[in-house]
């Protein structure tokens, strides 16, 4: 399902089908060690993303989402969303980083 939504979102953003994001869900430890690395934030962030817009093999990858999954989890609940729905919405933000 994820994957499926990831793709129909990126489509609206870029129409080259060879198009890549990598997607990594990571704990809350080591979301807060990547966002204080990067963003100089000492919390762990739900969602982070790094362009890169790096061309190879024929394949263009856009950037990297990192996903905090305790946090998506939490978003959820405080939402009264379903995780799957949280997840979706936090790739869709990732990816409008990206692009932004």
């Amino acid at each position: 399902m994820l994957a499926g939504a990831s793709q129909h979102i990126l489509s609206t953003y870029d129409d080259d089908t060879d198009s890549l994001i990598n997607i990594i869900f990571v704990g809350s430890r080591q979301m807060k060690k990547i966002a204080a690395k990067y963003k100089h934030e000492n919390v762990a962030l739900p969602v982070l993303g790094f362009p890169y817009k790096q061309k190879s093999d024929n394949e263009m990858l856009v950037g990297e989402i990192f996903i905090c999954y305790p946090q998506a989890i939490l978003l959820a609940a405080e939402r009264a969303k379903r995780v799957d729905e949280m997840m979706v919405w936090l790739i869709e933000h990732g990816i409008n980083n990206l692009y932004t």
